[in-house]
């Protein structure tokens, strides 16, 4: 098994809690890994996990996990825990897994789900939608879909994402969240391939050749997975094709290193917004 078979890899930091007296890895935790790096396997694919099993009808359970032990992660060590999803039959779905220091090979591991009804957890066939789902992600196939557009056309999907993040999860009072300004905005939404609305984000004309970005918004199992960065590229990309020279933001101070990823700068001092620090940001566009 050779560490290019793999698209996906999650990225860990051996703990002393996860090590014994020697400071070798106790063995059980290896599963542990491999589930961890599972569930960061569904984030990539843009797949919230309990709304998406909930829109399928069914839910995955474990059937058979096997794991072999080629050599030992160490204390500190910075393991890359690899998956791929080597086959789909009619009702289980067989991942291959492998543990990496640097090109080192540590453990490999082979993992059998059954999709099964949560209800009597008897199995049933795996949704077709799911199977392409991942086997266009095993294929190098985008798991997300951007689309633009006005609030006619979006507003009843980015609502329904700035509620939950803002209104529900911040606690940002409901008349300060929404505006007169979503009738003239450009909206930004993420689709993943279930047709679930994932990010969002608004884009409007603060003055003469300059862009303000603002409610960006991620579905908070999926931040972290590059959803979000792809709504801000898309606006970035909207305000530079009718011309904007300039970007403008508010960022949450919690999401200002998210933004400096992307060439934003601070300007000016942090303030409170809605409760919340904030930092205005700017980056230049290239302009065509």
């Amino acid at each position: 098994m050779k560490r290019q078979d793999f698209r996906f890899f999650h990225r860990l930091r051996v703990r002393w809690a996860e090590v014994d007296m020697q400071k070798i890895v106790f063995n059980a935790h290896y599963l542990m890994y491999f589930d961890t790096a599972v569930a960061d396997y569904w984030r990539v694919l843009a797949m919230p996990y309990d709304e998406a099993m909930a829109l399928l009808g069914g839910d995955l359970y474990v059937k058979k996990a096997t794991v072999e032990f080629h050599a030992s992660a160490r204390m500190d060590d910075r393991l890359d825990v690899c998956l791929r999803c080597s086959r789909i039959g009619t009702s289980s779905m067989n991942f291959s897994g492998a543990i990496y220091r640097g090109d080192e090979l540590l453990i490999t591991c082979e993992l059998i789900y059954v999709f099964a009804d949560p209800a009597t957890q008897t199995s049933r066939p795996v949704p077709a939608d799911l199977r392409a789902i991942i086997e266009g992600y095993e294929a190098g196939e985008p798991v997300v879909e951007m689309r633009t557009g006005g609030w006619a056309e979006l507003g009843t999907a980015a609502h329904r994402i700035r509620e939950d993040v803002f209104v529900r999860e911040q606690r940002i009072p409901v008349e300060m969240e929404w505006d007169e300004a979503d009738a003239t905005a450009i909206h930004a939404v993420a689709f993943n391939r279930l047709g679930q609305a994932v990010a969002t984000g608004r884009l409007l004309q603060e003055g003469p050749g300059v862009a303000r970005i603002g409610r960006m918004a991620v579905h908070r199992m999926l931040r972290g997975s590059g959803v979000g960065r792809q709504v801000l590229q898309t606006l970035m990309a909207a305000a530079a094709g009718r011309g904007d020279r300039e970007a403008v933001l508010h960022a949450q101070r919690s999401a200002e290193d998210f933004y400096s990823g992307l060439g934003f700068a601070p300007r000016g001092e942090p303030f409170d917004e809605a409760g919340i620090a904030h930092i205005e940001m700017a980056r230049a566009l290239a302009v065509d």
